[in-house]
């Protein structure tokens, strides 16, 4: 350590400078601000309260261990999706469950219930997931309880919904989606039924079904209800993987529901940040509440399981992995919420519901500190905190700039040239090893099973490159700063000239970290983005320490070394609000990369790894900005380089000798076997149709590993690309081994011109037989129909009116029970100019109409094959996924 004491007339007297910090004060550092980070997602996410007995809570509360009993009993029944045995049943067991509530409630309080059969209806929406679509229904069967104040009759007429779904995907048996949920309404209604008596407003609980198949359950009660007229706030209930703590994830637009929440909640869970994300469309899902805001115009919240994320709609969604106290932890919530609410004379009348303020000025900010306490406050304070903070900044800024002069701008900007060449260097160390992992390793995201494995593969070469680039642009600052202090100080020794520069350089990189957060707080301030408040805790508060401890009023005095205490105050409050939400999103988005294949084969190997690797790296460079710029003049440079060298090289090793697989039996590859039996070759014309077994992932990857344990003549390959109407196989794995049997002709769904009027309106009628199928899938060639109409025979389905279509199709989405209707007419109203811009050979290709019929029974081989697929593998589900045995066909242009 060097120092040199200075006296002058231009020099204070008795000045030390310090220009070099010891490295064990670095890894302090690091250690605290991990140890630290880690010890808030425990506290934020991790911590629950103790599941509780029926004889602790007594009537009125809420036990896990009753409402566990609900989820063994459902998740028995494995999976029960719409038109299965399997959901009768799960509607039997919660019918009994309510009828045990009706006899027990309080003898003040009323308890309506009503088995709901919604009649075939359409859900039009174009919002997100629903552009280019129309979600078509039939014969679905809800449970809905109404439980109010018995001599209140008036409280009927303000409903605070609860709202969740009874079905499941075929591939789960739905523990976390959303049997929980169900579970833990049930717990809900029979605690809500003791306490009524002295509310002002009913509760309908709603236990629908048809969710999983395009939120057909929320749409039909919207639609065809009575009592959906008297709802004025709704609350969705759902999971995205298997149990923790569930968290809102949406909320409002009218901000009452939030506020009030924050108010009443004894362990709130919310964050606007995953508000932000789950809107911006980046996760590409949809719940019930997007019915209730949309379609209604409801405000309320949306509450998600999000732990466990990548079990998600596979065989693993079940209950050994619902952690204890999940239950606990929203049915207390939930609980203090409805009484609060039922209590209440303020909810939501009138056009209020469909209002969210002003310009949105009245929209809430809301965000929970570990767990503990939720914080909430409205836009248009937002706004005015934000523009007051950028204002004060802008104006320091100008006023360092004036007075430093030249020499501050261009400081300023070689500092601003360090942020940039630390954001490429980050992101292009990161991008490299996920350019890399799929040539060494078994499968491109070897990470899935094993989380922690991108801190070594992505978090150490981030932090080394964000530091390396930092490096290089403090080199090219401290070239500047040592000229001008050379310029100014000559009177100074060399040695020491060059200590200041050092020491005006680090805080140069400091106020660039100061820079960095600014641009985005008014960025977000700009767009109303919810999630700008974090911006304002890395600006606020590192400013706030860094003009307590280290400002100087005149820029002739010399700098001194950033103080410890400066980084320690200033990153308290941000890692406080920041780190456990970090950490969640990883962990989330890890578990996504699963099914991140949305069409089989149509993404790059590395585009999963990628985009881990650039989100990461961008966490780097946000948060470790200011803990960087304290390793330049330290001795912790080569100890930092060799650390995170070391951890990524165990962790590529433990990648490429496989010690850890990608994944395991609890945490599986997302798959799905499917009976293909295709007639779209046909053309119009009489051809046999072919048939064959298809194996294909959402989870990017080859699937040779699995093939060679099936065995059965699976080949793999691109040669063979399935097109499943609303999705395209361009990678797959096919089987013709006793593809023949398991089917027989009559199941073929047949698509039949009736008759066509041609001329200057052209107009077709087309019918169309599903045979088996209560559940397919229609695509109609929109360049050459410019509308159409679809009715069941009895009743138009799909009206005559606008239709948004994606690529050129519109897809029509049918899903119902088992007396759905099979025979369908549909009216197409051709395009006048449909020849426009588009070859023989192009109209020749595409055809006019293609049909995917599903049947949930497995045939003989795709049996086989199910019993011999890896113990690494599951079934996946989703609303457009083809069930085990599919009839492809269509309708060519030139029928």
């Amino acid at each position: 350590m060097r120092r040199e004491k200075m006296r002058g007339s231009s020099v204070e007297s008795n000045v030390v400078l310090v220009a070099k910090r010891s490295k064990y004060v670095i890894l302090a550092l690091f250690v605290i601000a991990v140890y630290g980070s880690w010890s808030v997602y425990e506290h934020q996410f991790l911590k629950l309260p103790n599941p509780l007995g029926a004889e602790q809570v007594g009537k009125r509360g809420f036990s896990e261990h009753e409402a566990i009993k609900h989820v063994i009993a459902l998740t028995q029944l494995g999976p029960h999706p719409v038109a299965s045995d399997a959901l009768d049943h799960a509607l039997d067991y919660v019918l009994q469950a309510i009828e045990t509530i009706k006899q027990t409630a309080h003898w003040e309080v009323d308890v309506e219930l009503d088995v709901f059969h919604a009649k075939s209806g359409a859900n039009t929406m174009i919002g997100g997931l629903f552009k280019g679509k129309t979600l078509v229904y039939s014969d679905l069967n809800h449970i809905v309880l109404r439980i109010s104040p018995k001599y209140t009759p008036q409280a009927r007429e303000n409903a605070i919904l609860v709202s969740s779904h009874i079905d499941t995907v075929f591939s789960a048996e739905g523990a976390g989606d959303c049997s929980s949920c169900v579970a833990v309404m049930l717990e809900l209604a029979r605690g809500v039924s003791q306490w009524a008596h002295g509310f002002k407003n009913a509760v309908i609980f709603l236990f629908n079904t048809g969710e999983e198949e395009g939120l057909n359950g929320a749409h039909s009660f919207i639609t065809q209800h009575s009592w959906s007229d008297t709802v004025t706030v709704a609350i969705d209930l759902e999971a995205m993987g298997v149990g923790g703590k569930s968290g809102i994830f949406q909320a409002g637009p009218q901000p009452w529901a939030i506020e009030t929440f924050a108010l009443a909640a004894k362990f709130p869970s919310g964050q606007i940040v995953a508000q932000d994300i789950f809107k911006s469309g980046a996760i590409k899902s949809a719940t019930d509440f997007q019915v209730y805001q949309e379609l209604a115009g409801l405000s309320g919240l949306d509450f998600a399981y999000a732990d466990n994320t990548a079990v998600y709609h596979t065989k693993n969604d079940k209950l050994k992995l619902l952690k204890p106290g999940s239950l606990q932890h929203l049915g207390e919530n939930m609980l203090a919420f409805l009484l609060k609410a039922g209590t209440s004379t303020n909810l939501p009348k009138g056009k209020e519901k469909n209002s969210g303020g002003k310009s949105g000025q009245d929209t809430a900010i809301y965000f929970d500190i570990l767990g503990t306490y939720m914080v909430v406050f409205r836009q248009r304070f937002a706004s005015m905190l934000y523009n007051s903070m950028i204002l004060q900044a802008l104006l320091i800024w100008m006023t360092s700039l004036i007075m430093g002069g030249y020499s501050a701008l261009v400081s300023l900007a070689l500092s601003s040239l360090s942020l940039m060449l630390m954001w490429m260097c980050a992101i292009g160390f990161s991008v490299l090893v996920a350019f890399v992992l799929p040539l060494v390793s078994s499968s491109p995201i070897p990470f899935i099973s094993s989380p922690w494995l991108v801190v070594g593969l992505f978090g150490a070469p981030a932090v080394l490159g964000a530091f390396t680039g930092q490096h290089v642009g403090y080199l090219i600052l401290l070239k500047h700063l040592t000229k001008t202090f050379s310029r100014r100080n000559r009177n100074l020794p060399l040695v020491v000239r060059e200590d200041l520069a050092k020491l005006d350089a680090e805080r140069w990189l400091f106020k660039a970290g100061l820079m960095q957060w600014l641009v985005l707080l008014i960025v977000g301030n700009f767009y109303k983005i919810g999630s700008s408040y974090l911006a304002l805790a890395w600006l606020a508060t590192p400013a706030f320490a860094y003009g307590l401890l280290e400002a100087t009023l005149s820029p002739a005095r010399l700098p001194k070394p950033l103080k410890t205490l400066t980084l320690l105050i200033g990153l308290s409050v941000p890692f406080l609000l920041s780190s456990g939400i970090i950490i969640h999103l990883v962990a989330t988005l890890i578990g996504t990369a699963v099914r991140l294949e949305r069409s089989p084969g149509s993404n790059p190997e590395w585009l999963g790894n990628v985009i881990v690797a650039i989100f990461i790296a961008a966490i780097a460079c946000l948060t470790l900005v200011y803990l960087l710029s304290y390793i330049h003049i330290s001795g912790a440079k080569m100890p930092l380089i060799v650390t995170t060298c070391l951890l990524f090289g165990i962790s590529l090793a433990v990648v490429q000798l496989g010690v850890v697989p990608p994944f395991n039996e609890d945490t599986a590859r997302a798959i799905n076997v499917v009976h293909i039996v295709d007639l779209t070759g046909a053309r119009g014309k009489t051809q046999e149709p072919a048939s064959h077994i298809s194996l294909f992932s959402t989870t990017p990857g080859s699937l040779v590993k699995e093939v060679e344990q099936i065995g059965e003549g699976f080949t793999c390959g691109t040669d063979k690309p399935l097109d499943f109407v609303t999705f395209l196989v361009k990678y797959g794995c096919w089987s013709d081994k006793n593809a023949n049997i398991g089917w027989h002709e009559t199941d073929i769904p047949l698509i039949h011109v009736e008759d066509d009027t041609k001329g200057d309106n052209r107009v077709s009628h087309v019918s169309i037989d599903t045979k088996l199928s209560t559940r397919w899938t229609l695509g109609i060639n929109t360049d050459e129909v410019e509308d159409f109409q679809l009715k069941d025979g009895r009743e138009e389905l799909v009206p005559i009116g606008d239709k948004s279509n994606v690529d050129g199709w519109h897809i029509i989405q049918f899903s119902g029970g088992k007396k759905s209707p099979r025979k369908f007419s549909l009216t197409l109203f051709w395009a006048a100019n449909n020849h426009t811009g588009m070859s023989d050979s192009n109209r020749e290709k595409k055809p006019l109409l293609k049909l995917r019929t599903d049947v949930d029974t497995l045939t003989l081989p795709t049996e086989t094959v199910l019993g011999k697929l890896p113990h690494w593998c599951s079934l996946f589900g989703k609303s457009t996924s083809p069930l085990t045995l599919a009839f492809l066909t269509s309708l060519a242009v030139d029928f």
